[in-house]
């Protein structure tokens, strides 16, 4: 088996592999591709998968893997529902079709907008039914995630309301041109440090929005293809301490990504992105 290291996941006492598996990637695939792919995870031991009620069919894919496999996975999903009730309807409906009695953790699902937050954070709001979740014991942990700019604000407005276990954003090279963004991302992982949150990125292999070739895979961004790309993109990543990588949306990249995680040695340096950029033409994801 190829290894890949592992860090505490903040505060649960686990230690998940530092490339969390996306199951975004199991949105339109056939059962057998599923399959297949827990092969893949399984062979460089990746302990941990994120997925989320609207992602597809993945939660539907990964339920017969759950018969066999339940205790080999920290088990991660969802709900973009910002009411109480939807909230809880949503969730027993992903236990269902994760075919499983509990999870580990339970993510507010792209809490970004500010009305959505209002609702979802106050009363009779989704996070009610997370909180009720956990003391049913259907589920141990409760998270925030988010895209786009504002969202390390948001992640530390939302810290500042409830005492979250994990957060998940967008991080990449690129992204860490933007001063303002990282002015509040630096503010959200001191905060998440202090309080041993843990912090999970997205976007790591992001090479641009999509031009006008054709789109040659499932992600909804140009991704990186090549391994020596993929290589310093995960690297840099995941050469910053207490970070963990969720690998892309799409089952053909999740091998390149994998091989790349079981090989890190040491950070790329920024002359070494910079000059990947350049040569890759890579843009900003996020206006």
């Amino acid at each position: 088996m190829k290894t890949i290291e592992k860090r505490p996941f903040g505060r649960t006492g686990h230690m998940s592999t530092v490339t969390l598996f996306g199951a975004a990637a199991l949105g339109r695939v056939t059962q057998a591709e599923a399959d297949a792919t827990l092969d893949v995870l399984l062979e460089y031991g990746v302990n941990h998968i994120d997925t989320a009620a609207s992602y597809g069919d993945s939660e539907l894919r990964i339920g017969p893997w759950m018969k066999q496999h339940r205790k080999d996975f920290f088990l991660a999903t969802k709900t973009g529902e910002r009411t109480y009730e939807k909230a809880k309807a949503e969730f027993h409906r992903s236990l269902e079709r994760l075919q499983v009695d509990s999870v580990e953790l339970l993510q507010l699902h792209n809490l970004g907008h500010p009305d959505e937050w209002d609702t979802a954070m106050g009363p009779g709001g989704a996070l009610e039914a997370a909180i009720e979740a956990r003391e049913q014991g259907l589920v141990r942990f409760i998270g925030v995630t988010g895209h786009g700019l504002n969202i390390p604000a948001f992640h530390v407005r939302s810290l500042k309301r409830f005492d979250f276990d994990s957060v998940l954003l967008p991080y990449n090279y690129v992204m860490q041109q933007n001063e303002g963004y990282m002015a509040d991302f630096e503010a959200l992982l001191k905060l998440c440090a202090e309080r041993n949150v843990a912090v999970q990125t997205i976007k790591s292999i992001t090479a641009g929005p999509w031009g006008s070739q054709e789109r040659t895979h499932s992600v909804w961004y140009e991704p990186l293809v090549n391994q020596e790309d993929i290589d310093r993109a995960v690297h840099w990543v995941t050469g910053r301490p207490g970070l963990f990588l969720n690998t892309a949306g799409d089952i053909r990249l999740l091998p390149k990504i994998l091989d790349a995680a079981s090989r890190f040695q040491a950070r790329p340096t920024d002359e070494e992105m910079a000059g990947m950029v350049r040569t890759r033409r890579m843009s900003s994801l996020f206006a």
